[in-house]
């Protein structure tokens, strides 16, 4: 039905006939010309009606936006004066010589042509997903997965699919439960990840494994969050944790090289420890030039308990951030700033201005000031390196409270006083904690139960768990993680005493991962992988922070669809084959 898309023709097409095949973007009558803009997924193109083809120009006189439409046409070159630098198509033209309507279009309840709010844009997906932004979005994403194909293709990974009705795992989240009609009061659950098939096909023998693969969490969500998400799912066996990490960083530096022509620098490789010290954050965007300053140490004789207690407490951080030119603001700016944090637990925000450095104690302005000595002031000035103009934020609270504080404030300041590059700063984090404790006492993962600890043994280990570091990396792009992975454990005796130290006890060992367990007495390999989430990558490709544009049919943050009003109620005669009674 057409011989070229609209946003294809340009100006070697001048004198050709084309058909083209779309939707009416937008219409303009001017009299003795009507014009239209007609789009389709690749783009817009500029058509006109003449009078001298007397049928099409009256029947573009009935033309209205989203009517589906075909016409056959001639390319013409617009005159220098009309030419449009800002449209693809913005040099030439089509004179409409036949039109055909296809379908007509109510009137839409979206306007292309102004900001629609996105339970509109949700509800009414299939025409949100004619915009061309969000065409192109979608786009980008193909592009990124064939790519990812061809890479693995390349390298000698296998693309092998794993089961989505499977067996609850924890991974962390809450699953989604499937009731089985044939095994009437027995679940199957829908997987997190393929974590546990792919390092069963590693000991199956088939070396790499790959799988672009639907995952399933039930947990809150937020912006770059989502009940069904997309991972780029890899398993090797017989690589390294560098040898990983050094194809999969050459993978995604291939990948924006091909859809954005960008030169990603080599990454960087950051301990966890040393993230969380100067950034607070896991997934540090360094794009960002500030950075927390532990000043613990000065403050720890002070009389003013808010900072001598945390400054004497193991589990306690004092530590601050300097902002450049930050002394310029008010009261009030700093109270919001105050209230900020407020949200990550911390109990207030201290601070300091650096009015003049060189007067020590006499050039500065602080609520705080009574509390420190001149000598520990003019060593919080030397350790920032401040400057006149300056401003210093203290926090002051257990390690975690600080670090999670200090860390998004430290987002926010540079997002409000415009220090954020404009550029791409990948890296790895490394060295990651095995462990982390719940607030009940009891351990967590920090990654998944699978992952091997580096260069301990069980018994070490065992002995002392949160001394011993995961053989773990997570590859984190401009603040977002973008992928993560481990080496696996692949010893039986390692594996069981991970979940002791879990408080996974031997009979729900085997109750849960009898099936790893036995698979782990047949000559394992040692292999190793990573997830990448691919909707969190086409996010970053695309430009967006919101997850939800790059992904067809998404869901909302209470995990529902609005076009299709899923979730539903189910039958009440399904509800009994299943053995299933819904309560109130």
């Amino acid at each position: 039905m057409r011989t070229i898309y609209c946003g294809q023709v340009n100006i070697s097409h001048v004198g050709q006939q084309v058909t083209l095949c779309g939707w009416v973007h937008r219409r303009r009558d001017l009299g003795g010309l009507i014009f239209i803009d007609m789009r389709d997924r690749e783009g817009i193109v500029q058509v006109f009606f003449d009078p001298d083809y007397a049928e099409a120009f009256e029947l573009a006189g009935e033309l209205r936006n989203e009517y589906c439409i075909q016409i056959q046409g001639e390319v013409r070159a617009r005159p220098d004066s009309q030419v449009n630098s800002e449209m693809q198509t913005g040099e030439v033209e089509i004179l409409a010589k036949s039109l055909t309507i296809i379908n007509r279009s109510a009137p839409t309840p979206l306007d292309f042509n102004q900001d629609n709010s996105e339970e509109q844009r949700l509800k009414y997906r299939y025409l949100d997903l004619r915009r061309p932004e969000m065409a192109n979005q979608l786009k980008v994403r193909a592009k990124a997965t064939a790519f990812v194909r061809r890479f693995m293709d390349d390298n000698g990974f296998l693309d092998i699919e794993t089961p989505v009705l499977t067996k609850a795992t924890p991974e962390g989240a809450r699953d989604y439960l499937v009731p089985s009609r044939v095994h009437k009061g027995e679940f199957y659950a829908l997987p997190q990840s393929p974590q546990l098939f792919k390092q069963l096909l590693m000991m199956s023998g088939l070396d790499r494994y790959y799988q672009i693969v639907k995952c399933f969490r039930d947990e809150d969500l937020r912006a770059d969050r989502q009940p069904e998400f997309t991972q780029i799912d890899v398993e090797t066996s017989f690589m390294s944790a560098e040898q990983v990490q050094e194809m999969m960083e050459l993978m995604i530096r291939g990948l924006w090289k091909d859809v954005l022509n960008v030169e990603l620098p080599r990454f960087p490789v950051m301990g966890f420890a040393e993230a969380m010290r100067r950034f607070g954050s896991d997934k540090p965007d360094l794009r960002n030039p500030l950075e927390l300053v532990d000043v613990a140490d000065l403050l720890k004789e002070v009389d003013f308990k808010v900072f001598s207690g945390p400054a004497n407490d193991p589990e306690g951080r004092v530590a601050l951030i300097k902002v450049p030119g930050g002394a310029s603001l008010s009261r009030k700016q700093i109270d919001e700033y105050g209230k900020y944090v407020s949200i990550y637990g911390a109990k207030g925000l201290a601070w300091m201005k650096v009015n003049e450095v060189a007067k020590g104690a006499e050039g500065i302005q602080s609520p705080i000031a009574k509390f420190l000595t001149p000598e520990i002031i003019s060593a919080l000035l030397d350790r920032t390196a401040a400057q006149d103009g300056d401003i210093l934020l203290f926090g002051a609270d257990t390690y975690h409270v600080v670090s999670d504080a200090l860390g998004a404030l430290r987002l926010k300041l540079g997002a409000d006083f415009d220090l954020v590059e404009d550029s791409w700063k990948p890296l790895w984090i490394v060295d990651w904690p095995m462990f982390e404790r719940n607030d009940d006492g009891s351990m967590t993962a920090m990654h998944h139960p699978f992952t091997s600890p580096k260069d301990s043994s069980a018994e070490e280990l065992t002995a002392d768990p949160f001394k011993v570091h995961a053989n773990a990396y997570d590859m984190v792009i401009n603040g977002y993680e973008v992928g993560g992975g481990s080496v696996r454990i692949h010893d039986a005796k390692m594996q069981q005493a991970v979940f002791e130290l879990l408080g996974i006890n031997e009979t729900e060992q085997y109750a849960k991962f009898g099936f790893l367990l036995e698979a782990l007495r047949y000559g394992t390999p040692p292999h190793a992988g990573l997830a990448f989430g691919l909707d969190r990558l086409v996010m970053l490709l695309t430009g967006t922070d919101n997850i939800r544009d790059v992904i067809a049919f998404p869901k909302t943050t209470t995990a529902s669809c609005l076009m299709t009003q899923a979730p539903s109620a189910a039958a009440e005669e399904a509800l009994a084959e299943l053995a299933v009674q819904v309560k109130e």
